[in-house]
């Protein structure tokens, strides 16, 4: 899947807003805020569940990185989730 249509479908589904569980959520983590290095996709899949989190990283911005953002749509299909939420923004890695 191209990058561009990747990004497109997960934007569409994060302002979808909440729609119940599972639900997932993406944060882009980067040493400076313009620059992206690693990705974090925590997946509930009821409310009160322990959270299940996995990462992806790259050298250079994973936001541009075709193979992350399509493995990003893959796992949000295959968990079935309802509803998508991502943080604004690129917290700071520490």
């Amino acid at each position: 899947m191209n990058l561009e249509k990747s990004k497109k479908r997960i934007a569409k589904k994060v302002k979808m807003g909440f729609h119940g569980y599972p639900e997932i959520a993406l944060e882009y983590f980067g040493a400076t805020a313009s620059s992206a290095l690693e990705v974090a996709v925590t997946l509930v899949m009821e409310e009160g569940d322990e959270p299940l989190q996995e990462r992806f990283s790259s050298e250079t911005d994973v936001r541009e990185s075709e193979v992350i953002q399509s493995a990003l749509v893959k796992i949000i299909e295959r968990s079935g989730a309802k509803t998508v939420s991502q943080k604004e923004g690129v917290s700071l890695l520490v």
